[in-house]
C-alpha cells in the first residue's frame, strides 16, 4: 500500500500533495477526468467520455480512511474514491 502524503492542501484549482520525495500538484480537471467510480467506469466502457465542465473546481475533500480521499467537485460529482497510489500515478 502506498504511504499517504506528508501534507495535503486542497483548493478550488485542485490538490497539492507533498510526498516524502517531493511535491505534486493535480488540477481539478485532471482529478475529475481520472475518476474510477462505477458511473464513470460504465460510461468509459460504453465509449461515453466526458470532458470536465468548463470552470470545474474542487469544492471539498473527505478522508477515505487511510486509503485515500473522496473528492467533491463543483459539477456535483462526489462518488469517486482516490487512493493514494492512484494520486501518485496521476502525477507521473
Amino acid at each position: 500500500m502506498t504511504q499517504p502524503p506528508l501534507n495535503v492542501d486542497a483548493g478550488a484549482a485542485g490538490l497539492s500533495l507533498t510526498w516524502a520525495d517531493g511535491p505534486q500538484d493535480l488540477s481539478a480537471a485532471t482529478l475529475r477526468s481520472a475518476c474510477r467510480c462505477g458511473g464513470c467506469r460504465s460510461a468509459a466502457v460504453a465509449g461515453r467520455t466526458e470532458s470536465p465542465a468548463r470552470g470545474l473546481s474542487l469544492v471539498h475533500i473527505e478522508p477515505a480512511g487511510a486509503y485515500g480521499l473522496q473528492l467533491i467537485f463543483s459539477d456535483g460529482h462526489d462518488r469517486g474514491i482516490y487512493p493514494w497510489a492512484m494520486l501518485r500515478e496521476l502525477g507521473t
